[in-house]
């Protein structure tokens, strides 16, 4: 197809301290920009990287998985820098990379063995199973949601965290928090996103975590419609400012971080092909700082997620990130 060649195609040239004419193109997948998640945070790490050291940035929009190849060899093409977002876009780029050696490949949410690939991971997991303690403890009426886009291993990090939180303090409390769950099948539909949580929240959840890109902000609309007493928890971006008071957190991921350092590696010549991991250690990943509904938090909640998180670090809690792992998973004695 035709419209992948700069259908939504945006440019930006500053001048920065470097002045480099470094050419990067970000190949999204197919939530797209304005996602306000996983898309629109690796755009930002972009023009972090255009206001430092006045590289041209463009944006080529995949509208569907087979856009992924002729985008990603359209802007191979011309680039000297792909980025390149989404478990999904991993066998195309396995395919296109080897055909461009002297263009280099930063991608997000997958690896890729080949000399001009450096590739970012996360544990999402280890945010998750905060925002999944939290999503316990703060729910009043014992039940809480997940809506997944497509079961990606990504989202399924997410999700099984985020049941191993709930699952923790349930044995921490003497509590019987149940979960409902389910997955729309797709990154781009908002409105199914808002009708599986409601159907949720008709079914007795009262805080419901999306992890579904675009689709996501359907949970978020719900939420703030079904009004007090309701929570949405936001995900990959801090998307607590979306409806202020019923986004209760959001599990974060530092994919604007991850961005601007593959992009930096390339223009201070330290590009090193390989895997990084980002994880709660080092503030890749975390829930945000609940700007708008912190007060409504116990303070010993608080401190009981403190404690959680300095135990995910230190290792003595090793959060599950599949559905094996999560079968297997033992709650530690934790003192708070």
């Amino acid at each position: 197809m035709k419209k992948f060649l700069f259908v939504f195609l945006i440019s930006i040239l500053i001048l920065g301290t470097a002045g480099m004419s470094l050419t990067v193109f970000f190949v999204t997948d197919t939530g797209g920009l304005g996602d306000k998640s996983f898309n629109d945070s690796a755009w930002a790490g972009v023009q972090m990287a255009v206001q430092k050291y006045g590289i041209t940035a463009n944006v080529i929009q995949s509208y569907e998985q087979a856009d992924y190849v002729p985008n990603l060899t359209a802007a191979a093409q011309v680039a000297d820098v792909v980025v390149a977002v989404g478990f999904m876009m991993q066998d195309a780029v396995t395919q296109v990379a080897p055909q461009f050696p002297n263009v280099k490949f930063i991608t997000i949410d997958f690896s890729v063995d080949a000399p001009n690939v450096e590739s970012f991971l996360f544990t999402e997991n280890q945010g998750a199973y905060l925002a999944g303690y939290l999503a316990a403890a703060m729910s009043k009426t014992g039940k809480v949601g997940f809506v997944g886009g497509i079961p990606i291993p990504p989202v399924e990090r997410y999700q099984y965290g985020y049941y191993a939180g709930i699952q923790t303090y349930n044995v921490l409390n003497g509590a019987n928090v149940q979960i409902l769950s389910g997955y729309v099948g797709s990154f781009d539909d908002p409105a199914a996103g808002k009708s599986m949580t409601n159907s949720q929240f008709s079914e007795g959840a009262d805080i419901i975590f999306a992890d579904a890109g675009l689709t996501g902000l359907g949970t978020i609309e719900a939420a703030k419609d079904a009004g007090p007493g309701h929570f949405a928890i936001g995900v990959d971006q801090d998307q607590d400012y979306l409806a202020p008071g019923y986004v209760l957190t959001s599990a974060m991921k530092r994919v604007d971080v991850a961005v601007f350092d593959g992009i930096q590696s390339v223009v201070e010549g330290t590009f090193k092909a390989g895997t990084v991991t980002l994880d709660l250690a080092e503030n890749g990943v975390g829930i945000s700082p609940m700007t708008y509904t912190k007060q409504l938090v116990p303070a010993s909640v608080m401190h009981q997620l403190d404690v959680l998180k300095q135990a995910v670090i230190s290792g003595e809690i090793v959060v599950p990130g599949t559905s094996k792992e999560l079968q297997a998973f033992q709650v530690p004695a934790i003192t708070f």
